[in-house]
């Protein structure tokens, strides 16, 4: 019988440190939590503190006295469950089903799983951290009130089965408040004029090299072009006149990197990269942080811990960084002074940043250890760590002021002096780039008279603010203050699970029960959907975490004024009747017309005569192109994983699937259909028979 027992919350972790550990350790899973609040009552005691009345789950029996035997047999126990609040309420639990005092030193964490860090953890254990504790049941506890007070309020004025979460409902508010924003959007005209310019003197035969200028206004003011009177009013003044040119700026512009991930950066990056959902990102990188099994070397955690807000490493790894890249790249693209990087908030500097537990370990080396999405996600880590204590990138930036009949025309260009760090990393974003920016121009002069090779006046309308999607939603809350590392993924995966929440084209919009939800809890949760007054909660949390507030005061500043919402919506909101959306599709069974319903996979079309009619149908989204095989239409379905394709509406006749559409062309080349494909924002046509290789853009 081992003398020392640890306890972690994974399976999967507990196999990897038991074999860091040895023979005289045993170590073993609690898989989760083992006491919670029960589902079936509210469970706090609202005359006593609000003191949460916490059980067993349901379901764990059989884990709890397998540990309550191992506990009793072993000398020493470490609970070591994830460094993180949540982690350490799991191991407050574990102490009190086995009796063990949180005030001795039973708790061990690492940031890594790694050899030396579990060693590391082991040999330096510590009590239980009651104020982190604290901030864990302040959080349950203001979760649960407002779930099971609200939730009773909306079945019995909206409908049944509809739940209000504190944090939640807040996300859900953004995204309807972003959709009214687009709905109110009034666009209006405005217009641009592009010259296409080149130099005047050229050698014999050759070919001018073509810049692009975007008209500016006036020497002293910029002008805007609301019409299409103002903009030929200028293109009948330049085409004609000389275009010369009267200013010339060069600058040098420096561009730093960014540092490594925190968890919603690497939530962004990996949706926009990668196409990853948060929900996706989170399990790939806790199956990295966990342990991957390398052959020989055995089973070791690829990435430090995966739900911090702190951009800070370690020096260790810095200064492995350092040498690595003057090894690989040179002397240029180490820094002159060491890069540090600062975190927004003190509160959540309990861990490092996301890098490599192993940096040695480049994702080729480990490449064939991992599954396809794993090796993708370990590299984005991997190069943004690695980019993030590099050298600065330089570039030259030239711009050219145009002068015609007194209107005024800039050209820009930047050419690359030194990539840095882009060499390696560059971070993807959610704004479309300026496509008349010229990647350099040709060599300029002042008083130089330029040819005009075209004048472009072009129409344009303002756009609406775009619609979120769930990169720009974590963004969001993240500068709102709201939800943690732990909770952002579970934020956005919960609003589409309930129906408040929908997705067209990677965008998130809301439903018409969304919309409805909100709207009630506005009237009369203002508070609890409220961005600033959820912040604010989300703060007074990190004070009980670092013992400068009592848990209980928090949560009782807040039911004061939550208490008299209940009660006043309860008396006076009226009921809420939710008709569904009438569609043009007749029900083949009794003829009514079928309306549209929501269910958790998505909206579907039911008959409005249930439960005598209990007909239903998926709703078909043809692709506009008849099938390549058959001739039939080709509709969109979604695979088991959310994956959209494209498959033949005559199955199963017709097997034809596809994940690029076809274009309704055939190539030139071999006569197979040809299809539309996109790579990371760039779309291309190309022969569907591989052994062609035919490609055009």
């Amino acid at each position: 019988m081992a003398e020392n027992l640890v306890i972690l919350e994974s399976p999967s972790k507990a196999k990897t440190v038991g074999a860091f550990l040895g023979k005289k350790y045993k170590v073993v899973a609690s898989v989760g939590h083992l006491r919670d609040l029960p589902k079936s009552r509210i469970a706090i005691d609202f005359d006593n503190n609000f003191e949460p009345q916490y059980m067993n789950i349901r379901g764990k029996a059989d884990i709890i006295n397998e540990l309550k035997k191992a506990a009793k047999a072993a000398k020493n126990v470490y609970l070591a469950t994830d460094p993180d609040r949540e982690g350490e309420a799991i191991s407050w639990h574990l102490a009190y089903i086995l009796g063990i005092d949180p005030a001795k030193a039973c708790r061990v964490t690492f940031n890594e799983i790694t050899k030396n860090a579990v060693l590391e953890g082991i040999k330096n254990p510590r009590p239980i951290d009651t104020e982190l504790v604290n901030a864990y049941q302040a959080r349950r506890v203001l979760d649960r009130i407002v779930g099971y007070k609200i939730s009773p309020v909306l079945w019995k004025k909206v409908k049944k089965g509809l739940s209000a979460g504190r944090v939640q409902s807040v996300a859900t508010r953004l995204i309807c408040d972003r959709e009214e924003e687009i709905e109110a959007f009034d666009s209006k005209e405005y217009w641009t004029i592009t010259a296409k310019l080149s130099k005047s003197l050229q050698k014999s035969g050759a070919k001018n090299k073509v810049f692009l200028a975007k008209y500016y206004g006036s020497k002293t003011k910029k002008h805007s072009l609301e019409n299409k009177a103002e903009a030929f009013k200028v293109v009948d003044a330049v085409k004609d006149s000389d275009m010369k040119v009267y200013d010339i700026k060069n600058a040098e512009k420096k561009q730093a990197p960014l540092p490594p991930f925190i968890t919603s950066t690497l939530q962004q990056d990996a949706f926009r990269k990668l196409n990853f959902k948060t929900t996706k990102t989170m399990l790939i990188a806790q199956q990295l942080y966990e342990g991957i099994t390398l052959g020989k070397t055995g089973t070791t955690g690829l990435i430090t811990y995966i739900r911090t807000d702190s951009v800070r490493i370690s020096d260790e790894a810095a200064n492995w960084a350092s040498s690595h890249i003057k090894e690989k790249y040179g002397n240029d693209y180490v820094p002159a002074k060491k890069r540090v990087y600062k975190n927004k908030n003190t509160s959540q500097d309990a861990h490092e940043a996301i890098r490599p537990a192993h940096p040695e370990l480049a994702p080729e080396d480990v490449k064939q250890y991992l599954t396809a999405d794993q090796y993708k996600l370990y590299k984005l880590i991997y190069e943004r760590f690695i980019a993030s204590q590099m050298a600065d990138a330089v570039y030259s930036v030239c711009t050219v002021y145009i002068d015609a009949s007194g209107y005024v025309f800039h050209a820009s260009g930047r050419v690359t002096k030194f990539k840095g760090y882009t060499c390696v990393y560059e971070e993807a974003t959610d704004e479309k780039s300026d496509d008349s920016f010229n990647k350099a121009l040709p060599a300029l002069e002042v008083g130089e008279v330029l040819n005009t090779e075209e004048i472009l006046p072009e129409q344009h309308f303002t756009q609406p603010p775009a619609r979120y999607n769930e990169a720009t939603l974590v963004k969001d809350l993240e500068k709102f203050g709201i939800g943690r590392p732990s909770t952002l993924a579970t934020i956005v995966s919960t609003i589409q699970q309930r129906g408040y929440v929908g997705t067209e084209k990677k965008s998130l919009f809301p439903t018409e029960l969304g919309r409805i939800v909100n709207e009630l809890l506005k009237g009369s949760f203002s508070d609890v959907v409220n961005v600033e007054f959820t912040a604010q909660v989300e703060s007074k949390l990190d004070s009980v975490a670092q013992g400068d507030l009592n848990w209980p005061d928090v949560v009782g500043d807040f039911y004061e004024g939550f208490s008299k919402d209940v009660e006043k919506a309860e008396q006076e909101l009226e009921h809420v009747k939710i008709e569904p959306k009438e569609s043009d599709v007749a029900c083949d069974k009794c003829g009514r017309m079928m309306v549209f319903r929501q269910s958790k996979y998505g909206e579907f079309l039911a008959c409005p005569g249930f439960p005598e009619c209990r007909n239903t149908k998926t709703i078909v989204e043809e692709v506009g192109v008849s099938c390549p095989q058959c001739g039939g239409n080709l509709i969109y379905r979604k695979s088991k994983s959310g994956r959209r394709y494209v498959a033949c509406g005559n199955y199963p006749e017709c097997k034809f699937t596809s994940l690029n559409i076809p274009t309704g062309e055939k190539c030139p080349d071999c006569g197979a259909h040809l299809e539309r494909i996109t790579r990371r924002g760039y779309s291309f046509v190309a022969c569907s028979n591989k052994e062609c290789g035919y490609k055009k853009k």
